[in-house]
C-alpha cells in the first residue's frame, strides 16, 4: 500500500477486526494479520463491535467437519450489514480458504479478499487491489513466500507472547488434513529465533511458548535430530526469560535428550500437552501414528521420572472409524495409566480430504457420544484427584489478565503456576498488574482450577508488569476509536480456550 493510502487510511480511521478460529498457530496468525493491518494504517475496532469495522478478516480453520458451515454462516450474517456500509470489506483466510479457494467467492460473492496460509503478508496490498479494481481478489500461494514471523505483529499480551519455530508438517496422519493446507515442515534459523525472544524480552515479555506443527520435530530440515533441545537449553541462557513453554510435540520425535533439556533447563516449566489421540494399537495405525501406547506411556513415565511434578496434558480422539469397544477400553486404560492433568477429548467427525473420512467402519454418532462420556467422566475424576495433590503447595503465579471470569465478583485474581495450572488467588493489599508473579498457598483444588484463600505469601513486581502497565496507559491516552495495545487474550497459555490444540493432529 503506497504512502498516500496510509495517510488516508489513518486519517479516516479505518478500523478492522479479525476473527480467529482453530489452533495455537491460527491464534499467532491472527496477530500478525492485526499488525500488517495496524502497519498499513488501519486500528483495531472496539471489543464487542461484531462486525462493525471497515475490515473484518475470518482467519479460518479446516479441522472439523462444520467448519465451512460456521464461516458461512458468520458471512451470511455480514452480508446486510456490507451492504448499509459502503466501503466495508470482507477477507478470509487460514486454512479452509486454503483448501475451498474459488468455492468462497462463489458461495458469498460479497467477499473481497481470499488469501491462503503461505501468503498472509499479503493481506494489504489485496484489500487495496480489491478495493480498486471493484472486484474480489482470490490469491492463494502454493508454498511459503516468507516466513510469517518476519512481518509486523500486534501481540495481544504485553507478558507472554508466542514464537513460532517451524511451519508445516510431515505426517500424514490419517485424520488430519493440515499438512495438505500449510505444506511440508520449514524451519527458522535458530538464531533468527533467538534473536526475536531475545527481542521480545527487551520489550518485558517474560514468557513465551514456542510454536510448531510439530514442534519437537525442529531441525529436520538440516538433519540435527538434537536441534530442539539444544533450542530449549539456548533459551535458558536468555537474561530475564523467566518462562519457555511450547506446543505441540509428537511422540514419534520426542526423544530423551528433549527430556534432559527440560529438567535441566530452569526456566523450561514442568509441563508438557502431548498429544496421544488413541490408546489402541490397532487405531493408532489406523491414523498412521507412529508410536503405540507402550511407547507413550514410556515417555509419560521418563518425563515424570526426570520431574516429578510436570503436569502432563493430551489430546483424545474418540470413535475414529473401526474403532470397537475394545479400542475404546485400551484408550481408557491408557488415560488410567498416563494420569493427565487434562485432556482435550474430540469426538470424531469426518475431514473432508483426509483418507479416514472414507474409510469403512464409520462409527454411529450415539455409540461415540456414549464413550466420549464415560472418558470424559473419567478424565474429570482423574484431574481432580491430580489437582488436590496440589493442595498445601506454594506456587509462584503469574497474574494474567482475563482467565478468571468471576474475579471482579469474588475480588480475586488468576493465573497460572509454573506447570501451567489456572490458580484464582485472593487479592493481595497491594497493587499488582498482569505479569507480576504472586506467591500463593494452594488450599482448595477443582477439577480444572486451583484455589488460594488466604492473604498471598508475597509479591514480586516484574518487567512485564511494568511493560503491561506502560502499554495499558498509552492505550487509555489514544483517541476515542483508536485501540492500540489493551491485551484482549492475556497470557497465550499453550491451550488457550478458543484454540483446538495442535489442530488435534499432533
Amino acid at each position: 500500500m503506497s504512502s498516500g493510502n496510509r495517510s488516508e487510511a489513518v486519517d479516516v480511521q479505518k478500523s478492522y477486526e479479525v476473527r480467529t478460529y482453530g489452533c495455537q498457530m491460527n491464534v499467532h496468525d491472527s496477530e500478525r494479520l492485526s499488525g500488517l493491518l495496524e502497519d498499513a494504517g488501519y486500528v483495531r475496532a472496539p471489543e464487542g463491535s461484531d462486525g462493525d469495522a471497515d475490515v473484518v478478516v475470518f482467519n479460518t480453520c479446516a479441522v472439523r467437519e462444520n467448519a465451512d458451515n460456521k464461516l458461512y454462516g458468520n458471512l451470511g450474517r455480514l452480508a446486510p450489514m456490507k451492504t448499509r456500509r459502503p466501503g466495508m470489506q470482507i477477507a478470509v483466510g487460514g486454512c479452509l480458504a486454503q483448501k475451498d479457494r474459488d468455492t468462497i467467492v462463489r458461495r458469498a460473492p460479497w467477499v473481497d479478499v481470499v488469501f491462503g496460509t503461505h501468503n498472509i503478508g499479503k493481506l494489504p496490498v489485496l484489500l487495496e487491489r480489491a478495493r480498486v479494481q471493484e472486484e474480489a481478489q482470490v490469491e492463494i500461494a502454493e508454498s511459503l513466500e516468507a516466513f510469517p514471523s518476519t512481518l509486523p505483529t500486534r501481540r495481544e499480551s504485553a507478558y507472554a507472547a508466542w514464537v513460532s519455530i517451524s511451519v508445516g508438517c510431515n505426517n500424514t496422519c490419517t485424520f488430519c488434513i493440515v499438512p495438505a493446507l500449510r505444506g511440508k515442515e520449514k524451519d527458522r534459523r535458530t538464531g533468527d529465533i533467538l534473536a526475536e525472544i531475545e527481542a521480545l524480552v527487551a520489550e518485558g515479555v517474560s514468557e513465551i511458548t514456542l510454536l510448531g506443527q510439530n514442534v519437537n520435530a525442529y531441525g529436520s530440515d538440516i538433519g540435527d535430530r538434537e536441534a530442539f533441545s539444544k533450542l530449549l537449553r539456548a533459551c535458558g541462557t536468555i537474561d530475564g526469560l523467566e518462562r519457555v513453554r511450547f506446543t505441540s510435540p509428537h511422540p514419534r520425535d520426542f526423544t530423551d535428550d528433549v527430556i534432559a533439556a527440560m529438567a535441566e533447563t530452569p526456566n523450561v516449566m514442568p509441563q508438557l500437552h502431548m498429544p496421544m489421540q488413541s490408546g489402541s494399537d490397532r487405531i493408532l495405525k489406523a491414523m498412521r501414528r507412529s508410536y503405540r501406547q507402550e511407547r507413550f506411556l514410556g515417555i509419560i513415565e521418563k518425563v515424570r521420572a526426570a520431574m516429578p511434578d510436570a503436569a502432563i496434558s493430551t489430546d483424545i480422539i474418540v470413535g475414529f472409524p473401526g474403532e470397537t469397544e475394545e479400542d475404546f477400553e485400551q484408550t481408557m486404560h491408557a488415560v488410567r495409566e498416563a494420569r493427565f492433568t487434562n485432556a482435550f477429548t474430540f469426538q470424531y467427525s469426518k475431514r473432508p480430504g483426509t483418507p479416514a473420512a472414507d474409510m469403512e467402519g464409520q462409527i454411529p454418532k450415539e455409540v461415540v457420544q456414549e464413550r466420549y462420556m464415560r472418558l470424559s467422566a473419567l478424565q474429570e475424576a482423574i484431574s481432580w484427584e491430580e489437582n488436590k495433590k496440589q493442595v498445601g503447595r506454594t506456587l509462584d503465579v503469574m497474574v494474567a489478565e482475563g482467565e478468571g471470569r468471576k474475579d471482579g465478583a469474588t475480588h480475586r485474581l488468576s493465573g497460572r503456576a509454573p506447570d501451567n495450572r489456572l490458580v484464582h488467588f485472593t487479592k493481595p493489599a497491594q497493587e499488582v498488574r498482569p505479569g507480576d508473579v504472586v506467591t500463593v498457598d494452594i488450599t482448595y483444588a477443582a477439577p480444572h482450577h486451583l484455589l488460594a484463600e488466604g492473604e498471598p505469601v508475597g509479591v514480586r513486581r516484574t518487567r512485564s508488569g511494568d511493560a503491561w502497565e506502560k502499554r495499558t496507559t498509552a492505550a487509555a491516552a489514544e483517541p476515542a476509536g483508536v485501540m492500540l495495545g489493551i491485551p484482549g487474550i492475556g497470557a497465550p497459555a499453550p491451550l488457550p480456550a478458543a484454540a483446538t490444540p495442535g489442530c488435534g493432529c499432533d
